[in-house]
């Protein structure tokens, strides 16, 4: 059984990096065909997909946050990370972190439980 579990601070000012981990157990990140995601849903909205890190460590993100996302792996402790710079309230969101499966694009089979971030003074 995989199972994802998000950490990181729950309060980010605004201009700062926001920085969250992902740890992966019951699988290895370095597993074909896996793909691992960050994915946010902001207060009242839709859950909106960030970026991807791919099993062989390659990465793509959306075109709409590219500029600002960076996501790393530390396969040594099975975790992938997500920093989100320059944020603004307008980044407050609960994040997760989930397992996409190449075998079926756009379907994730599991899911952390997600960590809210909030972005204040």
């Amino acid at each position: 059984q995989v199972q994802l579990q998000e950490s990181g601070p729950g309060l980010v000012k605004p201009s700062q990096t926001l920085s969250l981990t992902c740890t992966v157990s019951g699988g290895s990140i370095r597993t074909s065909y896996y793909y691992w995601s960050w994915i946010r849903q902001p207060p009242g909205k839709g859950l909106e997909w960030m970026g991807a890190i791919r099993y062989s460590g390659s990465t793509y993100y959306s075109p709409s946050l590219k500029s600002r996302t960076s996501i790393s792996r530390y396969t040594s402790k099975n975790q992938f990370t997500l920093q989100l710079s320059s944020v603004t309230p307008e980044d407050t969101a609960v994040y997760y972190c989930a397992r996409g499966d190449y075998s079926a694009p756009g379907m994730y089979d599991y899911w952390g439980q997600g960590t809210q971030v909030t972005v204040s003074s």
